[in-house]
């Protein structure tokens, strides 16, 4: 599936029972339809949601699920540090495995990597771009000051 977001083009693969297992900008190997995740997509990018309940299936280790199944809990609009997203799984010494699970992230804006951010409240590394990373962030701030 292709969207046209605010942020450029994105695209999305589905495996066989409609689950995402990537969502990504810019031009890529999409695969499969999913009229759900097409019409919450699009909501969302309209700012009209700021949840998603469709079905997910990333490929990755137990340990990066378990911090992407994590990343699905920060709320729209809000950030937390990789140091927090540690403690939050149960390992607070592991924000730099932490940030690497991030960085491989499959299933971008969706599994919302973009909402950490470093100690120091500065944006760090994003797959998209930190300037992408940047203008997701604001744009969810806004939003959700509207609503």
């Amino acid at each position: 599936m292709r969207f046209e977001t605010p942020f450029g083009p994105a695209w999305a693969s589905v495996d066989s029972n409609g689950a995402v297992t990537v969502f990504n900008f810019g031009v890529g190997d999409e695969k499969g339809f999913n009229p759900e995740v097409a019409r919450q997509m699009e909501e969302f990018f309209a700012g009209k949601r700021q949840v998603f309940d469709f079905p997910l299936a990333p490929k990755g280790s137990p340990f990066q699920k378990r911090v992407w199944a994590e990343l699905v809990k920060i709320p729209f609009g809000e950030t937390i540090s990789y140091g927090e997203l540690a403690r939050r799984i149960g390992n607070p010494a592991a924000s730099r495995a932490v940030g690497r699970a991030n960085a491989t992230n499959p299933i971008a804006v969706i599994v919302p990597c973009h909402r950490v951010i470093g100690a120091n409240g500065k944006l760090t590394g994003y797959a998209g771009g930190i300037e992408v990373k940047d203008k997701l962030l604001a744009w969810e701030s806004a939003v959700k000051s509207a609503s």
